[in-house]
């Protein structure tokens, strides 16, 4: 074999043979995108992609669509949206929790007499992943698969409180422009509050007569992955279900069991 001989290698091979361009341009703005805390203009994606300007604004209308990439309100900057950050790090995790507590939210379901939800923060929403009935007669739940608000809710606040910077900065990101995000400024306070005592009790914004207790499912930072709510309703025929301060007690111990610390 001559000196000027090169050989390539498997790996080498296999990458010229299996290339997919308009993919690698695309996972390259979303690379370059989350080096970046404040987004980028389009002109500024293309100076330092080197790469034309149509390209460029085809790929990431597409990114847009998809919602990889938020679009600022006033359209000239793009940012990395929450999804990639759901799909690597949320659901897989969310699945393992709700397969885990499917069961004893049933028993606390039983030992409590009232219902129970679990809910998870997606994409600037609350998001319902799993329901345990109460085996009384009466009962109100909210089912699973439903999309409650974040900033008026015991689930939603519950969730804000327990927030990491990441999370919220992404939150701010998607709800920029809005009211959304001087609501949620409003609220510290609230959030404070809830964050001291490690828990909320307080009145539905929803349901007149009920009372939500809601308590966070955390990570090994602190900060929430989910929250437990029951819906609290006081039976005035029956004295065989748990007060609000027992159900506070076997929802902490619940959550306790979920939290990964």
């Amino acid at each position: 074999m001559g000196e000027a001989e090169t050989v390539k290698s498997p790996r080498a091979d296999s990458e010229a043979r299996y290339r997919a361009p308009a993919l690698d341009k695309g996972l390259d703005i979303l690379e370059l995108l989350s080096t970046q805390s404040g987004g980028m203009t389009r002109a500024e994606i293309v100076k330092a992609m080197d790469r034309g300007p149509s390209e460029i604004y085809r790929m990431l209308e597409r990114l847009v669509a998809r919602e990889y990439v938020s679009r600022s309100p006033e359209g000239d900057r793009y940012s990395l949206s929450l999804k990639l950050f759901v799909l690597a790090h949320r659901h897989p995790p969310v699945r393992r929790l709700v397969t885990r507590a499917l069961p004893l939210m049933d028993a606390f379901a039983r030992d409590a007499r009232q219902s129970l939800h679990l809910v998870v923060e997606d994409r600037g929403h609350a998001l319902v992943v799993g329901q345990a009935h109460c085996p009384a007669n009466w009962e109100f739940g909210v089912r699973a698969g439903a999309e409650i608000d974040l900033l008026h809710t015991g689930s939603g606040l519950t969730l804000l409180a327990f927030q990491d910077d990441h999370a919220r900065e992404a939150l701010d990101a998607r709800w920029e422009g809005t009211d959304r995000v001087t609501e949620r400024e409003a609220l510290e306070d609230t959030l404070s509050s809830i964050r001291k005592a490690g828990y909320r009790i307080g009145p539905s914004q929803q349901i007149r007569g009920v009372n939500d207790v809601t308590v966070p499912v955390l990570n090994t930072e602190g900060y929430a992955i989910a929250v437990l709510t029951c819906p609290y309703i006081e039976r005035l025929d029956q004295d065989d279900h748990a007060t609000i301060e027992e159900t506070l007690d076997l929802l902490r111990d619940l959550a306790e069991t979920l939290s990964l610390r």
